[in-house]
């Protein structure tokens, strides 16, 4: 009796680029997005299971990440980096994203920190004596990520409205001989204890100060008076190790300054896209969950016995279903990637949270319709996909732009212009 030949590799599905065939890449982006995804496919996809199951760090991913020259994506050509501009970086985050959520998460807040300082503080109005300050204590911090492979991270929530932008930063460095003396508290500080700087964001301790006082601070995870603390049992995104980071009477050398005193607040209010970069890695995490259940419907998932369900129109529609929000979620996606700049116009802005929830959303619907067409097999801890599911609830909790704040802000600014206020009603 005779079987039929196994399916050529050519016949099998091949998952697409995250970029889909709807981008003509650059040279650069090519090469950037080919060492993601074979990191990606051949290290990070293999590992991600018992780094989310143990919710420990990924010190391998980094230490491979460094070694391809990842942790550089935006350190500046003249630095040694490779120079990526924003869109560059998040197709990039994507890809790492649909392999393992949180090496991409995690990645973000160190490269967000080369980000901040490199194109963005480029676009920056500073006087000259700010200019060289800055490029003077930015070339310390590069050469530490290109040549020692330093992973800086970016403590942003305090558990009060200064991480949504609505209050000063209750974390205060109080200006001293030759630096700060930093005092405060961070709360789901991604890689605590595991970064080497931790960049901080602070207020400037003086009276009267406000969210224009804001201070951008590296932190050496070893200096005296920084302390983690708090246990890290989430539901999801495990791997970034989000503990509490306490800061008492820490003195910062005045070098450790990623930015000048006072351009954070401007690059808060000119690049709004700054803060848009959490949500390639939930791109990611919703293109895999499409391609896990394209392979499983196929029978293609390694190590799962040879049993095909394409052939019933209930998963023929799911799959549909999940390949529409897809493609919307793509679009979205490269269009606000590629709108990323200083100075956006209202429309851009209003764009980029348009993006920013429907890609958080999304992955998490593109997610649920996975579970629920492959059936009971998805939620078994040996597939990825109950990960992915996990991890992709996670998105629209995120400060500094959760779902429900890009809704309230996307409302408002709608119906408003610049300076526009409704009079009270008069009794």
């Amino acid at each position: 009796m005779s079987t039929a030949p196994e399916a050529s590799t050519a016949s099998r599905y091949q998952p697409p680029s995250i970029a889909g065939d709807y981008t003509a890449l650059t040279d650069k982006q090519a090469q950037l997005l080919a060492i993601a995804s074979d990191l990606g496919r051949n290290k990070f996809a293999p590992r991600a299971g018992q780094i989310d199951r143990d919710a420990v760090f990924p010190f391998e991913n980094y230490a491979d990440m460094h070694a391809a020259g990842l942790l550089r994506i935006c350190v500046p050509e003249q630095y040694g980096g490779w120079g990526a501009d924003f869109a560059t970086y998040v197709m990039t985050a994507a890809e790492i994203g649909r392999h393992c959520g949180a090496t991409a998460l995690t990645l973000n807040m160190h490269v967000s920190s080369t980000m901040w300082t490199g194109f963005i503080a480029d676009d920056l109005d500073m006087t000259p004596e700010q200019r060289a300050s800055h490029e003077q204590h930015r070339a310390m911090h590069y050469k530490r990520i290109v040549e020692e492979g330093k992973v800086y991270s970016q403590p942003f929530s305090e558990g009060g409205a200064a991480a949504a932008g609505k209050a000063p930063f209750g974390t205060l460095a109080r200006k001293v001989d030759g630096g700060y003396i930093v005092n405060g508290r961070k709360i789901f500080a991604s890689l605590a204890g595991a970064a080497d700087y931790y960049g901080v964001l602070c207020t400037l301790d003086k009276p009267g100060a406000t969210q224009r006082d804001a201070l951008y601070l590296a932190v050496d995870r070893n200096l005296p008076g920084v302390t983690v603390s708090g246990d890290w049992d989430p539901l999801g995104m495990r791997g970034t190790v989000s503990r509490n980071l306490l800061f008492e009477d820490v003195f910062v050398p005045e070098a450790e300054r990623l930015m000048p005193e006072g351009m954070y607040a401007q690059a808060a209010l000119r690049w709004p896209h700054m803060f848009a970069t959490l949500s390639p890695t939930y791109m990611g995490i919703a293109q895999a969950a499409y391609d896990f259940t394209v392979q499983y419907l196929r029978a293609e998932v390694p190590g799962m016995p040879p049993v095909k369900r394409r052939m019933y129109p209930t998963k023929q529609i799911a799959v549909a279903e999940m390949k529409v929000k897809l493609e919307q979620t793509r679009a979205i996606f490269l269009q606000n990637a590629r709108a990323a700049r200083v100075d956006p116009s209202k429309e851009i802005r209003l764009g980029l949270l348009a993006a920013h929830y429907t890609i958080m959303e999304n992955a998490n619907d593109i997610c649920r319709l996975a579970v629920r067409t492959c059936g009971g097999q998805s939620m078994l801890k040996t597939l990825p996909l109950e990960r992915m599911y996990r991890d992709s609830r996670c998105g629209s909790l995120m400060l500094p732009w959760t779902a429900e704040l890009c809704i309230d802000r996307l409302g408002r600014e709608c119906l408003y212009e610049a300076g526009e206020r409704d009079e009270p009603d008069v009794l």
